[in-house]
């Protein structure tokens, strides 16, 4: 599988990379054996890019990653956390409010101070069983942004001049902040979620020329907007950014998947393919809880988009022209 780098400091990224907040029971929950089978048969692909964080079941990402990854020559993957969220112990019972199917033994507890950088980052490597991680990013500084810049960001820059990580960044599911972000730190890479997709090009106005400039690589996460682009069929009750999506995007996503069917791709082929077309885009980053979810996702991803289709969706109004398009598949268009 073609990979692409990281910024400057040459940590590389397989074109599909393996998103790890389903295997911490995103929405549902996941068997222990469904979660290892899904990095496995990603592993025998040639997924070498593997992301998780903290937040993701309250640590029981990171473990189910880092036992499925333990073994493996460590010179041969990468992979990716968070900090942001601190997770201490909890003994209220009851079940997680936040998204994830799983008790809840710990709280999240916001901190972006270095010593909470530094603990956060501590704990992951507990819970990955690993002696570091390739890539550190901030998490979701939405209302932390000058803690996160003046403290966080910081320490980020010590591990990584220190050698402790190899890549820094941020994750957010807005562009603005990214862009202030990287106009203002030295980044390697920022994960963008849903916010460049076939149905939300917003970050072509701050974000992606900004990160072209600069040299920052781009993680394109949330491609299917969380589930509404991730069918054929789109219909009422359909996800998007997390929440049943607004009658007046499940008809857009319905509109683009007609254009897709005349051209013989699927929807979620398509919008697997879109993002790798911008030059800034070096991985793009897929949830998936379950080995089939992975074969499917992997054939979607080497199937190849003509070109026509882009030209019809922008001349349909479904695509903003100054929108760069792939040449092919994503499995050819990332490198």
């Amino acid at each position: 599988m073609r990979t692409a780098t990281l910024g400057r400091g040459g940590v590389a990224v397989t074109a599909l990379g393996f998103g790890g907040a389903p295997i911490g029971n995103l929405f549902q929950a996941v068997e222990d054996g469904a979660a290892a089978g899904a990095v496995e048969v990603a592993w025998q692909a040639g997924v070498r890019f593997f992301d998780t964080a903290p937040h993701y079941g309250l640590g029981l990402s990171e473990r189910r990653l880092g036992r499925a990854l333990a073994g493996r020559p460590r010179g041969e993957f990468t992979l990716s956390t968070k900090v942001g969220r601190v997770l201490e112990p909890w003994a209220g019972g009851g079940r997680d409010t936040e998204g994830f199917d799983v008790p809840a033994t710990h709280r999240r507890v916001w901190d972006f101070s270095a010593a909470g950088v530094r603990r956060s980052l501590a704990a992951s490597l507990e819970r990955l069983g690993m002696e570091r991680v390739d890539v550190a990013l901030l998490h979701d500084p939405d209302d932390h942004y000058r803690a996160a810049v003046e403290q966080a960001y910081p320490a980020l820059h010590e591990l990584r001049a220190a050698g402790a990580v190899g890549a820094i960044g941020a994750g957010m599911n807005q562009s603005r902040m990214l862009a202030e972000l990287v106009r203002h730190t030295d980044l390697d890479a920022v994960l963008l979620a849903g916010r460049y997709s076939l149905l939300d090009q917003s970050a072509l106005d701050d974000l992606l020329p900004l990160c072209a400039a600069r040299g920052v690589a781009v993680l394109a996460g949330g491609v299917f907007n969380s589930g509404l682009l991730a069918t054929d069929t789109p219909a009422p009750g359909a996800t998007y950014d997390y929440l049943p999506g607004p009658p007046a995007m499940i008809e857009r996503a319905r509109r683009i998947a007609e254009v897709c069917g005349r051209h013989g791709v699927s929807l979620p082929q398509a919008a697997l393919a879109f993002p790798a077309g911008h030059p800034a885009v070096a991985s793009v980053l897929v949830g998936m809880r379950s080995a089939e979810e992975v074969e499917r996702n992997l054939r979607l991803a080497a199937a190849p988009v003509p070109a026509d289709l882009w030209a019809e969706l922008v001349e349909e109004d479904l695509l903003r022209a100054d929108a760069p398009v792939p040449g092919g598949a994503l499995l050819e268009a990332v490198g």
